[in-house]
């Protein structure tokens, strides 16, 4: 169910699907007459010679007055009224035009038959008057005897029987190749529309599965993992995609040529159908054995991707650390185990399916076999004509065949269902970050306010925050103000929160008590946007994008100047090895900036949070990889060009916040001490502690 409600994703859908069921009932009706008309090109253009009833269409009046003998009188009289003299050949009757035996096709059909009756058992009945006994129980007997006595009666009249046969197999071929012509332009037709609309469904899930995965928080990125994100998003909707083309060319087709066979097998009287009935009954139980075999091991196919693609990504990411350890045995054997998991799973599903077409091969060589061997027999009885054999056999192959096709979606379908659930489950799972509905409403207040010269005042008001499959909070009765136009720096152990701490302020958490606030507006009440867009952040990690440094730097957004990213590039102290390069600010930039040294990234990434000029900027522990007289430059210059801007700083270096206007010392969540660096060396013991141990005495008592 999950996998077939993704038709519905898109609007343009259900009309296309509606228009390739009406194409493949066309198909399906074409290709069930090609067998029909094949059949009556050998029992009558071949071996009737064209002569398609008992009807004569011309007749000599001497067999005309035989044939009447064997009539009843009712019957004399009625054929009587149907023929006329053909004044190009004298002592000759000529059957009147399709218009005189009928005002209606259907009263000209009624008429023919009625014809075809009366003249095949006259001719019966004059054929068994001569001694030549003909069963009356065996129609096509009968029907045959008829059809030869018609020859042989043209034949004693001079026409010729070239013409006669020529006459009936122009029509019938030329209806063959209408037939098969629109066969095969309604499957042209189903296989571009299925096309079409898998691929249009592969394109809206990637584009909705994206888009919810970019409104994700942490919480919802360590439920699924990056891993696993990348596969659903790739593996996965192509797995749907592949399934829904043939699931639009083959699941809906081969129950209409499986009905229509069955149909049209049931009109040919030959004897034979209990022969289909058993390769059904043989089929279904090995289509069910193959499925419950197979099923179990398609459904874990998904996640096994994904554990090979989560173990890849983990060693090629951390390729230096593990050559460093040297572990690269011990990663190869790891990887190994995830990849070999994943190969026997596929290994038995493909050795299932190697087996199983073989099987219906052999099913379909068998009923070909003894529908042959039973209907020799029936022809060789008289009871059965070589076309409607030939038909039978066409018909038992499309019932076949339409088994084999929906089984082998029935093995795809197990496999695109899991996908679809797990596509469906990043698209419908909501993010725990979400903008209350009158959160627009409020942003045009809280941007007016950030333009004002003392805005961009935050207030944590007695914070608590817990991650969600925390036991303990995080972060504990946390209060503090971080003042406009002043630099707030928070300092603590490993573990104590300080990152966690000024990731609430533009809501890559949320807080579990309490209220985060900027110029008395709650962060939790305006858009996510508004918020943010008003925001620099500079996480530990210098992120870079493949493009150009300039690309980089713009990253904002088009209101981003050059001035503005050359004035970003000089307070960050990038400006010296950016014009170094030969393009400049157009000199490429690797994928996450692996072409640039840790430090160079570090102050990219800087500039990039700087170009917008904003009234909030945020340093989360940024500074680590500059050296002492770049990290020394970059606070002056910053304190030079944002001297109006609330600056937050997350630093592990106590040089780097020395001079900060205030101090917030982290302590296991709980802020232990706030001041200056000479109040807490007076006042905080976990301040005092940190500072002996990465300050001279020279500098403590600075």
């Amino acid at each position: 169910m999950k996998f077939l409600s993704l038709l519905g994703r898109s609007r343009r859908t259900l009309p296309i699907v509606i228009v390739i069921l009406c194409l493949l009932a066309g198909q399906a009706y074409c290709e069930l007459m090609l067998p029909n008309y094949m059949s009556n090109v050998v029992n009558v253009g071949i071996m009737q010679g064209g002569v398609e009833t008992a009807v004569p269409q011309e007749i000599r009046e001497t067999t005309m007055q035989g044939l009447g003998m064997m009539m009843p009188k009712e019957d004399q009289q009625f054929v009587a009224g149907l023929y006329t003299a053909d004044p190009a050949r004298k002592g000759v009757l000529k059957l009147k035009p399709p218009g005189d035996l009928g005002s209606t096709k259907t009263e000209q059909e009624n008429t023919m038959s009625r014809l075809d009756t009366v003249f095949t058992n006259a001719i019966v009945a004059a054929i068994n008057a001569q001694g030549t006994m003909i069963p009356d129980q065996i129609d096509s007997m009968k029907t045959s005897a008829a059809v030869a006595f018609v020859q042989q009666e043209y034949k004693a009249i001079g026409l010729d029987m070239q013409v006669v046969q020529n006459a009936y197999m122009k029509p019938t071929a030329q209806n063959m190749i209408l037939f098969a012509s629109g066969s095969a332009v309604a499957a042209i037709l189903v296989g571009l529309l299925a096309s079409l609309t898998a691929a249009g469904i592969g394109r809206f899930l990637r584009r909705d599965s994206f888009a919810q995965i970019m409104s994700f928080s942490g919480v919802e990125m360590e439920h699924f993992s990056p891993a696993s994100l990348i596969t659903r998003s790739t593996n996965d909707i192509q797995q749907i995609q592949m399934t829904m083309t043939m699931f639009l060319r083959m699941v809906l087709y081969a129950p209409v040529m499986a009905v229509g066979g069955i149909i049209m097998v049931s009109r040919t009287d030959t004897g034979l159908s209990w022969i289909i009935v058993v390769a059904v009954v043989v089929l279904a139980a090995v289509i069910g054995t193959l499925l419950g075999i197979t099923m179990p091991k398609f459904q874990r196919m998904q996640p096994l991707i994904d554990d090979v693609n989560l173990v890849s990504r983990e060693i090629l990411t951390g390729l230096p650390v593990i050559r460093a350890f040297c572990r690269e045995d011990s990663e190869k054997e790891r990887f190994d185990k995830a990849n070999t998991a994943l190969y026997r799973t596929q290994l038995f599903t493909n050795r299932a399916m190697v087996l199983f077409f073989p099987m219906i091969m052999v099913i379909m060589n068998i009923v070909t076999v003894g529908i042959v061997w039973y209907g020799g027999h029936n022809i060789d009885a008289g009871v059965m004509k070589v076309g409607d054999l030939m038909a039978f056999i066409s018909y038992t192959m499309f019932i076949v065949m339409s088994f084999m096709m929906l089984s082998m979606i029935m093995v795809m379908l197990p496999r695109a269902a899991v996908a679809a659930g797990r596509v469906l489950e990043v698209i419908t799972t909501k993010s725990s970050l979400s903008d209350k509905p009158e959160a627009a409403l409020r942003d045009e207040e809280f941007l007016s306010r950030m333009k004002e010269r003392d805005g961009g005042r935050i207030v944590f008001d007695d914070v608590n925050f817990r991650f969600h499959d925390a036991e303990e909070d995080t972060l504990l009765d946390v209060s503090f103000t971080a003042e406009p136009g002043r630099t707030t720096a928070i300092i603590g152990g490993t573990g104590s929160g300080k990152s966690t701490l000024v990731q609430l302020v533009p809501r890559l958490f949320d807080v579990t008590k309490g209220r985060v606030t900027i110029d008395g507006i709650d962060v939790r009440d305006v858009s996510q946007h508004a918020l943010r867009s008003s925001l620099g952040f500079v996480p530990q990690k210098g992120m870079l994008f493949s493009g150009t440094i300039e690309t980089n730097l713009k990253y904002a957004g088009e209101q981003v100047t050059d001035e503005d990213i050359q004035r970003a590039a000089e307070i960050a102290q990038a400006s010296d090895f950016i014009e170094e390069k030969e393009e400049g600010f157009k000199s490429p930039v690797a994928q996450s900036g692996s072409n640039v040294s840790g430090g160079q990234r570090q102050r990219l990434a800087i500039a990039r949070a700087l170009a917008e000029r904003p009234k909030i900027i945020i340093f989360d522990d940024s500074f680590s990889a500059l050296d002492f007289k770049t990290d020394a430059n970059l606070r002056r210059a910053l304190a030079q060009n944002a001297g109006d801007s609330t600056i937050l700083i997350v630093a592990q270096r106590l040089a780097t916040i020395l001079r900060a206007d205030k101090i917030i010392v982290l302590d296991e969540g709980r802020i232990v001490g706030e001041g200056t660096h000479r109040e807490l060396m007076q006042t905080c013991e976990v301040y005092q502690d940190i500072a002996r141990s990465q300050l001279s005495e020279e500098e403590l008592c600075a």
